[in-house]
């Protein structure tokens, strides 16, 4: 089963041009399931930067504006997005010229998957 959702995420992730990487990590950033290519940047992708997602929900639910739902980080090279589905965290990381308007319309393609990761994180 595993190996069929990598396959599916991998068909996504060639879907959007300048798309490198697509990772379904827990709360505190430990990969569940992750797709990239040869130009996904490797600090991008470790759990200390992915937590970061977890610390700036937290600020900005104290901010009174609402849970958040997604975080877009623009950087020098590549951009990174994470969309807030708890108990799981979606990253994507695409090139700074990649279209972010498609990156966030794959949230609704990720959605099926999420439901059986949800139980296998939930109970570990």
């Amino acid at each position: 089963m595993t190996e069929d959702m990598k396959k599916y995420l991998n068909q996504l992730l060639c879907r959007v041009d300048g798309l490198h990487c697509i990772l379904i990590t827990d709360r505190d950033g430990v990969p569940v399931l992750k797709v990239t290519n040869d130009k996904a940047p490797e600090l991008a992708m470790r759990p200390s930067f992915l937590t970061t997602f977890g610390m700036a929900t937290d600020q900005g639910g104290k901010l009174g504006l609402g849970k958040n739902r997604t975080l877009i980080c623009m950087y020098s090279t590549f951009q990174v997005v994470q969309i807030n589905k708890l108990p799981l965290v979606i990253s994507f990381i695409g090139s700074v010229s990649c279209n972010t308007g498609q990156i966030l319309l794959l949230e609704q393609h990720i959605e099926p998957l999420l439901s059986d990761l949800k139980m296998v994180v939930a109970e570990s």
